[in-house]
């Protein structure tokens, strides 16, 4: 197999309708940014022209698979996560997955996660010679030390990376990401950033109301925290960060926006804060548009989708230097990013800004917003098929090569 990576500026555009089967865990409705970010790629292949079907676990009893012209999803068994029950990981579907792929044949299987039915659509492409490409969006073998399994995270570690590198090439959203899994042995890696709706996400969404209800008036300072309430998200530190920042507005208030195994907890711990639980669609955007400052504390990310969204709701986001904030964040322009694991330097740049002029801040919520708006995801579909017409045309190389060989 050629171990070449895959290089976005050598792509040629795609030059035909593309037959792709994706193969995920997790889809809209659910809630998390895998779904979104693969909901989002799903909608940019078909308004793009290609062929999808698309491999996922049936959601619930109610749950029957769409079908259309160019587009087709095929439901297969599962079973909830624990302390998800909202969610299911895919159990092994080779068998399934050999006859669907013999009849209906993709030009390019692509896995998203790398549970039992993603390790599954791997074996049954190669035994078909179709070829796969893999993503990764989940830090698994980091969140083990949250979960008290911290043995666990070589073994996690050295399943990833036979997972991704028995595909053609592995996608990360990031860069940075791409020359850590080099470094820990997988081999052909490349990316394909991440898109924000910012139709969807908007200052113009901000809503006097929804403060009100929250017991804000109009120059309340409210400080956000977006997205899964579990231990990996370091949401302790965004408490401490908080306090700090209450010292100099005492009438501040601290949103949380989400659901998960901690929020319980949080809530019982912490009951004068805002707990939202969990918001989707308008009423998401309307909850980040009608705060003021957006914290993002976790150090576990792969990309960390909620910080565009803040970002492009007008958010100024205080972050660590990886992930989105390390490509999104411009210091003192549109938030504040600290060192990865420096919590006092988090809490400091929350404090920063804090004492940031009112002013200032207007500004920094318009740069914000600014930053963004490149990151169109009909683009990042663009980018992905150009990945894809690589991959297939590679591999069609590589078979006529071998025909000619064995002839």
């Amino acid at each position: 197999m050629n171990q070449t990576p895959l290089s976005l500026e050598h792509f040629a555009p795609a030059r035909r309708q593309l037959r792709v089967a994706v193969v995920t865990e997790t889809y809209p409705p659910e809630v998390n940014g895998v779904a979104m970010t693969t909901g989002r790629l799903v909608h940019g292949l078909l308004e793009l022209g290609h062929v999808v079907t698309l491999v996922r676990p049936r959601q619930g009893a109610g749950d029957t698979p769409v079908r259309d012209a160019r587009f087709e999803e095929v439901l297969a068994r599962g079973i909830p996560i624990p302390k998800y029950n909202h969610l299911k990981m895919g159990l092994p579907a080779r068998s399934v997955l050999n006859r669907l792929w013999s009849v209906q044949r993709p030009d390019v299987v692509q896995i998203v996660t790398e549970g039992p039915l993603g390790w599954s659509a791997l074996g049954a492409a190669r035994k078909l010679r179709i070829p796969a490409i893999t993503e990764f969006h989940t830090n698994f073998h980091s969140y083990s030390r949250y979960y008290g399994v911290g043995w666990l995270k070589q073994p996690v570690e050295a399943y990833l990376r036979r997972f991704h590198n028995k595909g053609e090439v592995c996608l990360v959203p990031t860069r940075a990401l791409a020359d850590e899994l080099s470094k820990k042995g997988v081999r052909r890696v490349d990316v394909v950033a991440r898109g924000v709706d910012t139709a969807l996400f908007s200052p113009e969404r901000r809503n006097a109301a929804l403060r009100a209800r929250w017991g804000v008036g109009p120059d309340t300072l409210v400080v956000a925290v977006v997205g899964r309430v579990a231990p990996e998200k370091n949401l302790d530190l965004a408490i401490r960060a908080f306090e700090a920042m209450a010292r100099r507005h005492p009438d501040a208030r601290l949103l949380f926006v989400g659901d998960g195994p901690s929020r319980a907890a949080l809530q019982a711990r912490h009951p004068a804060h805002i707990h939202a639980g969990m918001r989707t669609g308008e009423d998401l955007a309307a909850h980040y548009a009608s705060a003021d400052l957006f914290l993002f504390p976790s150090v576990t990310e792969t990309f960390g989708n909620v910080a565009t969204e803040a970002l492009a709701s007008g958010l100024p986001v205080v972050g660590f230097d990886y992930a989105a904030v390390a490509e999104r964040i411009e210091p003192g322009i549109n938030g504040w990013r600290v060192p990865l694991g420096d919590d006092a330097g988090f809490v400091q740049a929350a404090m920063e800004a804090a004492a940031t002029t009112p002013e200032a801040f207007a500004a920094m919520r318009r740069r914000a917003r600014e930053s963004v708006l490149d990151a169109d995801w009909r683009v990042i579909a663009q980018n992905l098929v150009r990945v894809m017409d690589a991959v297939v045309a590679q591999h069609e190389a590589r078979s006529v090569l071998e025909s000619q060989q064995t002839a």
